[in-house]
């Protein structure tokens, strides 16, 4: 059984199923349409534009893809960006570099 959803999460995963459907009203496709380009049922689709946690990421890699929008799949967690990331590679650097000394041998 997986564990439930903090509710950051849950209101995260619900603006991305608004922002999914806004984006799809946007550009005039219904449901049946964006679901059949996408490859998925309609329920599938609603669970996605719903916010479920359920929905694969594929089926969400299927709507940007649709939505001409799959860059954004790629930028999502963009390691160069990743601000907490960058701190915790500082800050394993060792304290002083030493000059190496004569080989052991």
């Amino acid at each position: 059984m997986s564990k439930p959803l903090t509710p950051s999460a849950a209101r995260a995963l619900r603006s991305l199923g608004r922002d999914v459907r806004i984006a799809r009203k946007k550009r005039r496709m219904p449901m049946a349409d964006f679901a059949e380009r996408m490859g998925v049922s309609l329920g599938t689709l609603g669970r996605l534009e719903r916010g479920e946690p359920g929905v694969s990421l594929g089926a969400l890699a299927m709507a940007l893809l649709v939505l001409g929008e799959l860059r954004r799949l790629d930028e999502l967690l963009d390691v160069s960006r990743d601000d907490t990331g960058l701190l915790l590679d500082v800050s394993a650097l060792p304290q002083r570099i030493r000059r190496p000394g004569p080989p052991r041998g």
